[in-house]
């Protein structure tokens, strides 16, 4: 199906379509991460569960002077890299604009302490300029701004020699790190403003309603069953920008996180204590035993600096739309608007 107002809908509002069906233009196509089926998975109840895990998918995956991990700040990939060999090769991302997050310091803490190899690769927003436009026509879609710093890490890698990647991307979806979305139980209106990343119909003069993709996940008059639709929609939109990212790149990567499921129900009463991802944490804490349990911290991306400016220019948008928009929102809106100049010219 092609609907160009649709899909330019539905990619505000949750950074990329799902429906591999539907597309902007005739003759375009793009693709969607496949969830891993039931028998891929491995049941988690406990800190030991995860470790055996861990174990079993580095193990059979690593390769020795072949394989590479992107090392940030946080806990999930330190806690990989913790099964890793000295002298493995460590990547971390520095965006370069001032105020920027920066985990460099904290990542090289950990390559430290396994004797590792460590890299910073920094990223400006020229490289946003430069691989946007081919990632575009890669991907066929417009798509999240963690794809260009994937790409050219990536590539980076293989120039290197590298031809694996572990990453720790899973561990927020399957471990309860979104803590601020499972800080309550929303209503179904509630949610559906919070879960929106942009509200299309206050940026798209001919913007459309994405109520009905919330539909399906309504219990009873006005609740609705988001864990359902976090596992639907989150988890599946990142997957895909890694598998995106990592296939343009001509590499492979493991996310030994995307192979485990809780076999028991997320302890939300833990979470909202501030306790998010507590099985991680306490993972962490063994295999770290005198460094403090981090903050969550996102993939640094420094949009609030690069786009602090911007403003849109097609005649899609509504005029002064971004005002008041997070760095990330605009790269959305940004971003939509290079693929639709792409396929109908820059806007006059």
């Amino acid at each position: 199906m092609i609907n160009k107002n649709y899909c330019m809908s539905q990619f505000l509002a949750f950074r990329f379509i799902k429906d591999e069906a539907l597309n902007f233009y005739e003759g375009l196509n793009h693709t969607v991460y496949k969830p891993r089926k039931k028998d891929e998975l491995t049941p988690i109840k406990t800190v030991e569960d995860i470790d055996k895990a861990i174990k079993e998918k580095v193990n059979e995956f690593f390769i020795p002077n072949k394989t590479a991990i992107f090392l940030s700040g946080g806990m999930d990939s330190a806690i990989l890299a913790s099964y890793l060999p000295k002298g493995t090769k460590a990547y971390t991302f520095q965006c370069i604009a001032d105020g920027a997050i920066d985990e460099t310091a904290r990542a090289k803490k950990y390559a430290n302490i396994l004797d590792f190899d460590h890299e910073i690769i920094e990223m400006n927003w020229s490289d946003f300029e430069e691989l946007t436009p081919e990632i575009l026509r890669l991907d066929g879609v417009p798509f999240h701004s963690i794809e260009v710093q994937l790409l050219k890490a990536a590539r980076h890698a293989k120039s290197q020699g590298i031809e694996r990647i572990i990453i720790g991307d899973a561990a927020d979806y399957v471990f309860g790190g979104m803590d601020k979305i499972l800080s309550k139980d929303w209503t179904f209106d509630e949610f559906y403003n919070r879960f929106n990343y942009v509200d299309p119909e206050k940026v798209l003069k001919n913007g459309q309603s994405v109520r009905e993709i919330y539909e399906p996940y309504r219990i009873g008059t006005n609740s609705i069953d988001f864990q359902r639709m976090l596992k639907d929609y989150m988890d599946i939109e990142s997957d895909t920008s890694y598998m995106h990212a990592f296939k343009n790149a001509g590499i492979k990567y493991l996310d030994p996180y995307s192979y485990m499921e809780l076999a028991v129900p997320l302890d939300l009463a833990r979470i909202r204590a501030g306790e998010s991802k507590y099985l991680i944490r306490a993972l962490f804490a063994k295999r770290y035993p005198d460094i403090p349990v981090p903050n969550k911290i996102p993939m640094p991306r420094a949009t609030n600096q690069w786009l602090k400016d911007y403003k849109v220019s097609r005649p899609e948008f509504i005029s002064n739309c971004t005002e008041n928009m997070t760095g990330d929102q605009k790269w959305l809106c940004w971003c939509l608007e290079q693929y639709l100049n792409m396929h109908e010219g820059a806007s006059i």
